[in-house]
This record gives structure tokens, C-alpha cells and sequence, in this order.
């Protein structure tokens, strides 16, 4: 971790002086205290001035987010919906005709399976070819807006009548203009070739493969003839899309029969107008279905009726031939009785024999395509004779059938006969048929076995009569199918009679509970929403700001932040000297002695006579840990102000590499430290005044080769000592620690090591830096200075052995400060952001 630490601190000295490489640093002993992140956690104030200074751009981010809500909802065609609700039951009134016992209820089950089978119908191509027709829904027109465009539906001030017969014309757009009351412009592309032309109102166009006439409707006014139109000629295929996409069908309750029928589109008018006409043409079609349905039956009856009456006409003739041959018409009463009894098994064969012959008839159904006429018709319905089979398993099995039938249609129409679920209700057909074969051969074998039985009890009978009169038995044998025959027409009549009844009776109660109104209210775009997405969009980005600015806030900005990270003392704050401009370290102390900056130095040398006496002799290093953090200035104006105290102060720029004091006094760097350290001059030699009596120093002088190897020689330790001879406090700008090993040699010297952090540009790993250095040395008196801090941090701020103090906001109409002027309301904006 310490590696990783020290390699971020490289990288931002590296950084700090342009790329260019820097010496390495002395190593620094680890331990498991430096893994120790000082900073973790959410530092609130940290949090807020980056909040603060973000403020604008999270006020712009939000304005930005509605704006672009707004721009959406301008530019963004609005989707309206109409809806209507129907109730569709089926509703008896035979009771009107006292004939309400006759007519069976419609089952709860039937009822809800046709509301499923009714939606489809809605949605079918029948009902869209009848919608097509009413509405002229293959032409569409439009007027063009500033940005977009928008149908009239109703409201165009022209019509177009046509007849295309090439398809290349279908779906494009043909432009119109008016160039005048009668006269307008008409352009199109066809097939990459441009056609149009100027044109007369009720002119007939021809251009190949299409025939145009263009009239004026009452909406061609002198204002309708500014704007651009364009039409569109919608092929089948383009208006059933249309229809498919926008078109909704759903079943509200099944309990009360009710169907929400709903349409969107762009234009309110044409939404509205399409539910209504849907309504109008299902009622029709609804009604229709069941005229064909009902007329398909009662031919079917016709059909039976017809072949029962023939055979009553042909036993009648037969009877009234006997009757004419014999003269007779009376039947002995002795015979009586066998001819009652062969009577009836004359029935009970005729009755085999008509259900031998619905056998045949239901073989003959089973194996075409479908049973009844439409999907909500039952079997029992279609054939009324199917109860007298007494087999409720095989009308079980045609109903079955019927379904299947169906359902496989309703498959067939988006499928084809290859999808898996065709090829399996297929299979499901073929299975059902071969179980109706099966039931059907069953019942024939029944049948079959019953009929033996009857021929053979009639035969006994026959036997029996053998003896009896000729005439008795012709006349018995005769009356029988007479007798037969005629029962079987009165129950088909009655019958026939009794679906005549249904037929009236039942009507289609088609009720429009909830009629289509234009709607209000686009459903589509939602304002609310758009608006509250393109708020939180704002905002988000906004916070999402402050964050990636929180995190990437690498800097010291204040003194809270200072005093938590850092281990060492926090001694003061040096405001910033904005009074003049400085392109180099000035002493400005002695010039501004009651200044802001004066004074905070005044407090931070309060400070460090709490840490060590002014009583005694003094050596203060000054370092920090890149070049630009202001070590020298503070060296040059703490020494001046210590000296304005009464105290003999000097300063030794030990920054060899690259000395700044002798520019703070503008001083000649000929001589200084060096030549005194390889003993060219003394130190009386090298001591230059400066414009406060009690202050000297002495510059670096020429740049060594080995600024290192000198510090470490026993000529640095005389000079001090000498210079403790005739000087209170000695101070030494070293070099910055983060670049060279000099400066952690001079402060293990110092009785008071101080190490400067500029605002607003020192890194946060350097106090990290400053952290491992007091403790790998032990520079148990190390302190910090806040430099270079902006108004508004505080100053004054001190720390140390002793109470420390300042004069901070109390020194109000102490300090020498020129006479502001007021804030502009932009300034103030400005600094309340920053």
C-alpha cells in the first residue's frame, strides 16, 4: 500500500512540474499504520462547496432536461384513442307469443365462448373490407406544419378519385400546391422518375398506370391556399396494417356480455369515426350471419320434411288402391290385437330405419369440412333429429368435431399448414373423425341387431296372421307405414314450426352502452411523464456532476479538510495576496504591516511561541512537497515578521537547485550557502540587509553538484552554530521534500519543522506524504501552514502546545485594507458559486 501511495505521489509531482521526471524520494519506512486511508468516508464539507460550485450547472442540467421534455412534446405527433363498449346477448321474445316454454335458455357457457368468438369477427377481414368501403380509408390527406405534418381527416380542402393500375403508385406521397382558386400543382416520384405538372380542379390526370381527378370540397377557402398538402393512395395491404396495428378489441366482462372496441391515431376525428363505423358494420354483419345460419337450417328441415311427405303420399295411394280393389276398409277383432302388436314393431323398425338413415346423413357430415354453418351454431342445432340417436357420447364427439374444425380454421388464418400447431390440431381432427367412424359402427351394428330382432318377432306375427283373411292382413299391412309416415311428418312440421318460432323470436340485442366520443387527451405522449423524466433527467445528470466532481476532487480546498488528513498541527492560514500581482516572492509584510496577511502571520507567530519559546534560540525549516506551494513566501514574510517583533532573524535559502530568496529582496546570488559550505567565503561574507534592520539572510549562491553531500557535512553544523551566536531565529527555505532528499536532512536540524500546503493546489497526497515522513522521522513537532486560502476559509485558525488564537472576522476596521467596492449582482452570483 505504501508503494502504491508513493507511486501516486510521483505521478502527481511528475504532473505538477510539466512531465518532467523527478529524483526519487528518500525511502520512507512502512508500517500497517500508513494503509490507513485518513480520509475515507463522506467529508459533507468537501460535499457542499463542490454542491456549491456546481449549483449552476445542476440549475442549467435541469433547465436543459425540461427543455428537452418540452422540445419533445413540440415535436412529437400526439396518439389519440376513442373507445366505445358494447353489450352483445342473445334475447328471446317468444314469451310475447306465449310460446316462452318452447324456446330453450342460452347456456352461460355458450355464451361466454361466443364473446371470445365475437372479438375475431371484429378483427376479421369481413368486417375490414365493409370498414374500408364506408370509410374511404385508402386515401389519406395532410397539410404541412412548421415542423410536422397533420392529417385532415374530414377537413381536406380537396378529394381525389382514382384508378390505379400499376401498384407502383400505391403508398406514395403526391404533392399538391394551389396556385390559385382552380389551379394547383401537383408532383410525384415514380419509379425514380418525376411527374407532375399544373392542373385544373376536376381535371382528369393521367400519367401511366394512373388515372387522378382532383375536386374542391367546402373547405377550399382563400386561406386554404397557402399551405402544402400531400395525399397518399393506400394499398389493401397498407390500410389492413393500418386497421391491425391501431385496432384493440377486449372483453370488459364476460358476465354482462360487454366488448370495449378502441382505435388510435394521430387524428382524434378519424379515431372517433372509425369506432362508430365499426360499430355499425359488426351490428350488420352480426345480423347477416345469423339470417345465412338460420336459412341454412330451415333448408335442411325442408329437405327431411320433403322425403317424409313423399313416402306419406306413396303409403296413402297405396291404401286407397287396396280400398278401391276390395271395397273394404273394416279389420276383423280378432286380428285386433296381433295388429296392434305388429303395429308397433312396425314403428320400432321404421324408427331403426330413420335413425340408420341419420347415421348415414351424420357419416356423410363427419367427413366434410365442417358440421355447422358458424362457429357459435351446435350441433344439436344443425341437426335437430340427432337427440333421437339417444348417444350422447357421439354427440359428444361431433361437437368436438365442430370445435376442432373451427379452431383449426381460426389457426389457418395467420398459420400455415406447416407450423407445428396446425400439423397437431390436424392430427387431433383425424383422431376425433376415427372416433365417430368407431361410435357410428357401433351404433349401425346396434341398430342392425335390433332390426334382426323386430324382423324376427314380426315374421312369429306375419305367421300368426297366415290364417287370418287376406283382406285383414293387406289392410294392416297398408295402414302401418300410413300410420308411420304420417307421425313422422307431424314432428317434423312441428318442429319446423317450433324453429320458425326461435327464428322470430330471437333478435340480436347489440346495445352501445358507451358510444365513441373525440378524445380530450392524447394517451400518448403523456405530459406529466415527459415532463417528470426530463425533471429527474436533469437532476440526475446534475447530481451525477457534483458526484464525478466530488470524487474527483483531489486538492485542498480548506482548513477542515487540512486538519482532519493531516497528523500535524495546523498552525495557521495565509489568505491570498491579491493586492498586487507577483511573479516572484516579495517581502510584503513591512509594506502592509496591519493587512490581512500581515496579521495572520502575526498569529502564526503566536502559534509557534506556543510550540517552542521565543526565549530561546530557534532554527525553523520551511518545506513543502512541489515547487509553487508558496515555502518561500511564507520563509520571507514569517522571518519579517518575527523580526518587526524585536527578534535578530535570518533567512538561508538551502534550495540550491533552484534558489528564490535573493529574488524576494532583489539581491545578487553570487555568493551564499555553497561557497560557504566548500569554505570560499565566510558567513559574514555572504549575510545580505534588507529593508527591516533585525532581518538578514543569505542566499543559496551558485548551484552545487552535491547540494546533498554538503548539507550532510560538519561546515552545515558550524554555520548554524555560528550563526546561533549572533541571530534568535534562524529560518531555512529548503527544498520541496516531494522532488529531493535535502530538505528531510535540513528538518531533522529544525527545532520547528514547518511544511506549507497551498489551497486550491496542493494535492491530498501530499498530505499523505507529509503523514509518512513525521512518521518515519519522528518529526513529533512538525506543523502545517494553509496557504494561499481564499476568503471566506478563515485565518487566524491556531493549533499547537499552547491556546492559540487570531484576530479572524473580529478584525473588523483594524486592518489597513483598501475600500472595497460593492458587488455587482453578477459578483455576487459568481462568488456565492465558487
Amino acid at each position: 500500500m505504501a508503494i502504491n501511495e508513493n507511486t501516486e505521489l510521483e505521478e502527481l509531482i511528475r504532473n505538477a512540474n510539466g512531465g518532467l521526471a523527478a529524483p526519487p524520494a528518500a525511502p520512507f519506512a512502512s508500517s500497517s499504520s500508513d494503509d490507513e486511508d485518513e480520509s475515507a468516508g463522506l467529508d459533507l464539507g468537501t460535499l457542499v462547496l463542490v454542491a456549491r460550485r456546481s449549483l449552476l450547472w445542476l440549475l442549467l442540467l435541469t433547465a436543459l432536461g425540461v427543455t428537452a421534455s418540452w422540445l419533445y412534446l413540440r415535436y412529437t405527433k400526439p396518439v389519440y384513442q376513442s373507445q366505445s363498449i358494447l353489450k352483445i346477448d342473445e334475447r328471446s321474445e317468444a314469451a310475447t307469443l306465449g310460446l316462452a316454454g318452447q324456446v330453450a335458455p342460452v347456456a352461460d357457457k355458450a355464451r361466454s365462448s361466443k364473446l371470445a368468438g365475437e372479438v375475431e369477427v371484429i378483427k376479421s377481414g369481413i368486417i375490414y373490407r365493409r370498414l374500408k368501403d364506408s370509410l374511404a380509408l385508402d386515401v389519406n390527406y395532410y397539410v404541412q406544419g412548421t415542423v410536422l405534418e397533420s392529417e385532415m381527416y374530414g377537413t381536406s380542402p380537396f378529394r381525389v378519385r382514382y384508378d390505379i393500375t400499376s401498384p407502383s403508385y400505391y403508398n406514395r406521397k403526391f404533392n399538391l400546391k394551389f396556385t390559385g382558386p382552380q389551379r394547383f400543382r401537383l408532383d410525384i416520384m415514380s419509379n425514380d422518375q418525376a411527374l407532375g405538372g399544373e392542373f385544373s380542379l376536376g381535371q382528369t390526370i393521367s400519367f401511366p398506370g394512373l388515372k387522378l381527378q382532383v375536386t374542391g370540397t367546402p373547405f377550399l377557402t382563400a386561406k386554404a391556399l397557402e399551405p402544402d398538402y400531400h395525399f397518399t393512395i393506400q394499398d389493401e395491404g397498407a390500410v389492413n396494417s393500418y386497421l391491425d396495428k391501431n385496432l384493440a378489441v377486449e372483453i370488459v366482462n364476460p358476465d354482462a356480455n360487454t366488448i370495449q372496441i378502441s382505435f388510435k391515431d394521430f387524428n382524434p376525428s378519424k379515431a372517433q369515426a372509425i369506432v362508430n363505423k365499426i360499430d355499425t358494420v359488426y351490428r350488420q354483419e352480426k345480423l347477416a350471419r345469423k339470417r345465412e345460419s338460420t336459412e341454412q337450417q330451415l333448408n335442411f328441415l325442408d329437405k327431411i320434411s320433403a322425403v317424409t311427405e313423399d313416402k306419406l303420399k306413396e303409403a296413402e295411394v297405396n291404401l286407397q288402391n287396396f280400398t278401391e280393389e276390395t271395397k273394404t276398409y273394416d279389420v276383423k277383432s280378432d286380428v285386433a290385437a296381433i295388429a296392434d302388436k305388429l303395429e308397433a314393431l312396425e314403428a320400432s323398425r321404421a324408427e331403426l330405419q330413420e335413425k340408420m338413415s341419420l347415421l348415414a346423413e351424420i357419416t356423410r357430415l363427419a367427413e366434410q369440412e365442417r358440421l355447422t354453418n358458424s362457429e357459435t351454431e351446435t350441433v344439436e342445432e344443425s341437426i335437430p333429429t340427432l337427440s333421437s340417436l339417444e348417444d350422447p357420447q357421439l354427440a359428444t364427439a361431433l361437437n368436438d368435431l365442430n370445435a376442432q374444425q373451427w379452431e383449426l380454421r381460426r389457426i389457418l388464418r395467420s398459420s400455415t399448414d406447416k407450423t407445428e400447431g396446425v400439423q397437431r390440431r390436424q392430427a387431433e381432427l383425424v383422431f376425433t373423425r376415427e372416433s365417430i367412424r368407431r361410435l357410428l359402427i357401433q351404433d349401425r351394428k346396434l341398430l342392425n341387431r335390433k332390426m334382426q330382432l323386430l324382423d324376427q318377432q314380426r315374421n312369429k306375427l306375419e305367421g300368426m296372421l297366415q290364417s287370418l283373411p287376406a283382406k285383414a292382413t293387406e289392410l294392416s299391412r297398408l295402414m302401418r307405414p300410413l300410420d308411420l309416415y304420417t307421425k313422422s311428418y307431424l314432428m317434423l312440421f312441428e318442429k319446423e314450426i317450433d324453429f320458425n318460432i326461435q327464428k322470430a323470436g330471437n333478435t340480436a340485442d347489440f346495445q352501445i352502452l358507451s358510444p365513441a366520443s373525440p378524445p380530450a387527451e392524447p394517451i400518448f405522449p403523456s405530459k406529466l411523464l415527459v415532463y417528470a423524466v426530463g425533471l429527474a433527467g436533469g437532476l440526475l445528470l446534475g447530481l451525477g456532476l457534483i458526484a464525478v466532481r466530488y470524487f474527483m476532487h483531489n486538492t485542498v480546498t480548506n482548513v477542515r479538510e487540512l486538519d482532519r488528513d493531516s497528523k500535524a498541527s495546523v498552525l495557521g492560514i495565509i489568505p491570498t495576496y491579491d493586492k498586487e500581482k507577483m511573479e516572484i516572492s516579495r517581502l510584503v509584510v513591512d509594506k502592509n504591516p496591519k493587512s490581512a496577511i500581515s496579521e495572520s502571520i502575526r498569529s502564526i507567530r503566536t502559534n509557534l511561541d506556543f510550540i517552542s519559546s521565543a526565549k530561546k534560540k530557534r532554527l525553523i525549516s520551511v518545506t513543502s512537497t512541489i515547487s509553487g506551494e508558496g515555502k518561500t513566501f511564507v520563509t520571507v514574510n514569517l522571518g519579517g515578521i518575527i523580526a518587526l517583533s524585536g527578534q535578530r532573524v535570518i533567512i538561508l535559502d538551502l534550495d540550491m537547485r533552484k534558489p528564490k530568496v535573493n529574488l524576494a529582496f532583489d539581491a545578487e546570488n553570487t555568493r551564499g550557502i555553497s561557497t560557504i559550505l566548500i569554505e570560499r567565503h565566510s558567513v559574514q561574507e555572504c549575510i545580505q540587509p534588507t529593508t527591516i534592520d533585525t532581518l538578514q539572510f543569505i542566499s543559496a549562491g551558485p548551484t552545487p553538484p552535491n547540494p546533498s553531500e554538503l548539507i550532510l557535512s560538519d561546515r552545515f553544523d558550524a554555520m548554524i552554530q555560528e550563526l546561533y551566536q549572533t541571530y534568535d531565529v534562524i529560518l531555512i527555505d529548503t527544498p520541496p521534500v516531494g522532488l529531493v532528499t535535502d530538505g528531510i536532512l535540513i528538518m531533522r536540524k529544525a527545532d520547528i519543522p514547518l511544511y506549507i500546503v497551498r489551497a486550491d493546489y496542493s494535492r491530498k497526497a501530499f498530505i499523505k506524504n507529509m503523514n509518512r515522513l513525521m512518521r518515519s522521522n519522528n518529526f513529533t513537532r512538525m506543523c502545517t501552514i494553509l496557504n494561499d486560502a481564499q476568503s471566506g476559509t478563515g485565518y487566524g485558525y491556531g493549533y499547537g502546545y499552547g491556546y492559540g488564537y487570531g484576530y479572524g472576522a473580529y478584525g473588523q476596521g483594524y486592518y489597513e485594507e483598501p475600500a472595497s467596492k460593492p458587488l455587482t449582482f453578477g459578483a455576487k452570483v459568481k462568488k456565492f458559486f465558487t
